[in-house]
């Protein structure tokens, strides 16, 4: 069951994140030294709560009464219902069992109804499996961008409403 979250659900949820991108961490050997503002080395719950208080939507992905994957999504300024979706985290023990496809399948649905017309995504370029996945579940991939403050390339995607 996906339900969205309130500040109660936040320390929960940060945990599930920094869980989830930890794994990430370790495979392409981020560290806080090397990529401090990696979201898996700065959620908190306090951050969990700007970003509610900047008007995203977080889901969590419950499985007996906990809460077990997480995403958020946020309509993009100034666009014609574009949205953003954000951090989608499902923690390892859960993987490989479709709780991403479901909590992504949630987010299309939700964007749709709210009339959006695409979804974006930003991702570590060189996290192939995670963009792989992505192209598999319908987005396409528009483009990259290198940021001197991060050991990365930042890769773009998006999926168009249909």
């Amino acid at each position: 069951m996906i339900k969205q979250l309130n500040s109660l659900d936040f320390p929960r949820a940060a945990e599930i994140i920094r869980k989830s991108f930890a794994t990430v961490a370790e495979d392409l050997g981020f560290t806080e030294q090397t990529f401090p503002t990696f979201t898996g080395f700065v959620t908190t719950t306090e951050r969990l709560q700007n970003y509610a208080d900047w008007g995203w939507w977080m889901y969590g992905l419950h499985d007996n009464g906990q809460i077990v994957g997480y995403i958020s999504i946020s309509k993009i300024k100034d666009t014609d219902n574009v949205y953003e979706l954000h951090n989608l985290a499902v923690l390892p023990d859960y993987r490989h069992k479709g709780c991403g496809k479901q909590l992504l399948g949630f987010c299309k649905v939700k964007v749709k109804g709210l009339g959006g017309t695409k979804i974006n995504i930003s991702i570590t370029e060189e996290n192939t499996v995670l963009k792989n996945w992505y192209a598999t579940n319908g987005f396409i991939h528009t483009g990259i961008k290198k940021f001197d403050h991060m050991p990365i390339t930042v890769g773009f995607m998006e999926w168009e409403v249909k």
